[in-house]
């Protein structure tokens, strides 16, 4: 392991930020490359960037060309491929530009309001569903949240607000105070979410004690809730941990929404030892997310539907009662779907949230015949 005697928690977050990973040549002193690799990975960053902190570095075992920490921060020559075997790919696989509010307002379903606060992350991990905009040279400058306020203020059907980006706790705690006092204002607005896996690639960020009083004070006004990211259990650190523990002590509640990846969790043991190692965190899991159709990111991460199911259905045979409480999810263009299973030759989904508009989507039964290398479903 690398850097192992290095206490992440003392450090300044904004400074440390400078000696992360963002170019091939840095990462050349981190790993080896043969010739051709090492010229795709450079075609690679040129579409998706490279950006790794020392800190999730440190995670990696060396020894292990197929280290699943290494495989969730490196690039990749698999990048490069667009279309093939698995089916067809898409830059924007949950329709984001279809409920594109303006101002950084998604607004999909009826009562919430998502607000793509930043395109800032920490790290910028390979199998990101939103890598088309996550770390591109515009950054947040177009973001003006008085507009995502008002639009939230002016519908009153949203009793809830989603933060998430990139990484909305990667913003400086001021920008974050403006974002959270706003929302504590607007009445019809019962609790915010805050999307972020910060606790698990840069839980230095955590250990800002300004950061911690701000959402501790927010929480006092309105019900926080954090919805973190863990996919493996060994990114479940004592630095991980502790950042965790500052949460939950600001009155925050912790889930976890995690991706299905090969080579990462694809195991009934991958996804046992994940549940498992976040309850004993105190952080809830929450969703398992089949791998989305993501350009650039299908064609090695996702794995097959039918080889998914079987992988859940064996892990909650051996987990308890909380740690099968997860949903497998297919996050659709149509709205969130729920993998209930196989049914003979047909997948079994019940629809859980539905596009506003499509009321009558919101809870049906789908069934659909599906072959052993699907890994989506068309509706």
């Amino acid at each position: 392991m690398m850097h192992a005697d290095i206490d992440w928690t003392q450090l300044d977050w904004k400074r440390e930020l400078a000696n992360s990973v963002v170019s091939i040549d840095q990462l050349l002193e981190h790993a080896a490359f043969a010739p051709d690799e090492e010229a795709a990975i450079r075609e690679v960053a040129q579409v998706h960037p490279v950006n790794i902190p020392r800190y999730y570095l440190s995670l990696i075992d060396r020894s292990d060309p197929d280290d699943p920490i290494r495989r969730m921060c490196f690039p990749s020559a698999e990048e490069l491929v667009v279309a093939g075997a698995m089916g067809e790919t898409t830059a924007d696989p949950y329709g984001d530009d279809k409920h594109d509010k303006g101002n950084g307002v998604l607004h999909k379903y009826d009562y919430t309001a998502l607000i793509v606060a930043t395109e800032c992350c920490a790290m910028y991990c390979r199998h990101c569903f939103r890598r088309r905009i996550v770390g591109r040279p515009d950054g947040s400058a177009r973001r003006d949240f008085s507009g995502a306020l008002r639009y939230i203020a002016d519908h009153p059907e949203i009793n809830n607000v989603i933060l998430s980006g990139g990484d909305p706790l990667m913003l400086s705690t001021p920008a974050l105070r403006t974002m959270l006092d706003g929302l504590a204002d607007i009445g019809h607005v019962d609790f915010v979410r805050i999307g972020s896996r910060t606790p698990v690639t840069y839980p230095l960020r955590l250990f800002d004690d300004g950061l911690i009083d701000l959402l501790r004070g927010f929480n006092g006004r309105k019900a926080l809730y954090i919805a973190t990211h863990f996919n493996h259990a060994r990114e479940i650190t004592p630095t991980a941990t502790e950042a965790i523990r500052r949460l939950r002590g600001c009155g925050a509640t912790v889930n976890n929404q995690a991706v299905l990846l090969r080579g990462v969790n694809d195991t009934a043991d991958g996804i046992v030892a994940l549940m498992n190692g976040l309850l004993r965190i105190g952080v809830n899991p929450y969703y398992l997310y089949q791998c989305m159709p993501v350009s650039r990111v299908r064609h090695h991460f996702q794995i097959p539907l039918r080889q998914g199911i079987d992988i859940v259905d064996r892990a909650r045979a051996r987990l308890n009662g909380y740690g099968k409480r997860f949903k497998y999810i297919i996050g659709h263009d149509v709205g969130k779907l729920e993998i209930c299973g196989m049914s003979g030759d047909n997948i079994v989904l019940k629809q859980i949230h539905a596009r506003s508009g499509h009321d009558g989507q919101a809870s049906r039964i789908i069934m659909q015949e599906l072959d052993d290398s699907a890994g989506w479903v068309t509706l």
